[in-house]
């Protein structure tokens, strides 16, 4: 690569693309591989650039197009399509709706490398179709490819990105309450789940409304397994009031308790359980009251089918504050991100 003045540039090769801002628009007004006309050295003189680089081929050294292709390529994403290079950038997006997940430690370990630059949204992110999800290039025109290298050996011992597509669920639902039992109250988190459910792709199995009475609240349960249900959704009796039923009904079903409780809000008594691999969630009564609690933040999660650790929900203290927006923007926000 050879940087030459603009008059002199004529009928030699553009190695990178030239970019130009004018009324709105920014973008490239001139392409990698152009060749230099006459009248382009007005046009290139009045967006700034006296000079231009050129092909001169250097062993050793990457432009930023190929640099941009091979760190596209050591991604490995699969659900995924990339476009580029422009501008040096290649810029992935989704291809389905899932579950975005970054690997932040080796993310900074590459961005520590030198030239290269890799962003993204964040961890832990759900996603819709077209859903833009990284972009990367190097800083300069060209790069030593000892760099790409570098960051193409970290890549094969460790995964970069992925994007989890959500699987098909069936959902039991079961909710309690001597009040909405005896009809003294009506029932609003029925409506408020099924809601939830038509985001993701899930068939109802069944719902129940309940007593506060353990052996029914198991027995309930159980027919919603023998009808094929792989996801288990609680409600009610999940405060800490000794006559709160569910989190002992669904330890005495068998289920692992992962947490009851986790530093996040609203949902703060959150219940994250496993039956064998079956998820199952005890969803406070904020989800009825509150467009957006830890129940929307936990189910792009099941539907990826990640398995979920205690410190998966410790974590979820950084990030884990709702901020009340007057106008709901979740998962567009810092709620549930960490």
């Amino acid at each position: 690569m050879k940087k030459i003045p603009v008059e002199k540039a004529v009928g030699m090769t553009l190695c990178h693309d030239i970019t130009a801002m004018h009324e709105g628009f920014k973008g490239a007004a001139y392409k990698r591989g152009h060749i230099i006309k006459d009248e382009d050295v007005e046009k290139l003189l009045d967006i700034g650039k006296k000079s231009v680089f050129v092909f001169e081929e250097i062993e050793g050294e990457i432009h930023e197009d190929d640099a941009a292709l091979r760190m596209a390529a050591m991604c490995d994403l699969e659900n995924c399509h990339f476009t580029g290079p422009s501008e040096g950038k290649m810029l992935a997006f989704a291809d389905c709706e899932g579950l975005f997940r970054v690997n932040t430690q080796l993310l900074q370990k590459i961005n520590s490398i030198g030239d290269i630059t890799i962003c993204s949204i964040p961890d832990n992110y759900p996603v819709k179709v077209g859903a833009r999800l990284a972009s990367m290039r190097i800083v300069p025109l060209v790069t030593d490819e000892k760099q790409l290298e570098e960051a193409e050996s970290l890549c094969k011992a460790d995964r970069l990105f992925s994007l989890s597509p959500y699987k098909f669920k069936k959902v039991g639902i079961i909710i309690t309450g001597s009040e909405i039992y005896s009809g003294r109250i009506k029932d609003r988190f029925e409506p408020v789940v099924r809601a939830k459910m038509e985001k993701f792709p899930s068939e109802i199995v069944g719902l129940y409304i309940c007593d506060d009475d353990l052996t029914m609240i198991k027995a309930k349960a159980n027919e919603l397994l023998s009808a094929g249900a792989d996801f288990l959704i609680f409600t009610g009796g999940m405060s800490v009031d000794p006559d709160d039923l569910t989190p002992t009904a669904i330890k005495e079903l068998g289920a692992e308790i992962i947490s009851y409780g986790m530093p996040a809000q609203p949902g703060n008594m959150t219940l994250v359980a496993y039956l064998g691999d079956i998820p199952v969630l005890g969803v406070p009564g904020a989800a009825v009251n509150l467009p957006t609690t830890m129940f929307d933040v936990l189910l792009p999660r099941i539907f990826a089918e990640e398995r979920l650790t205690k410190q998966d929900l410790i974590n979820m203290g950084d990030g884990g504050l709702c901020q009340m927006c007057e106008v709901c923007h979740f998962p567009n926000c810092t709620f549930g991100r960490y």
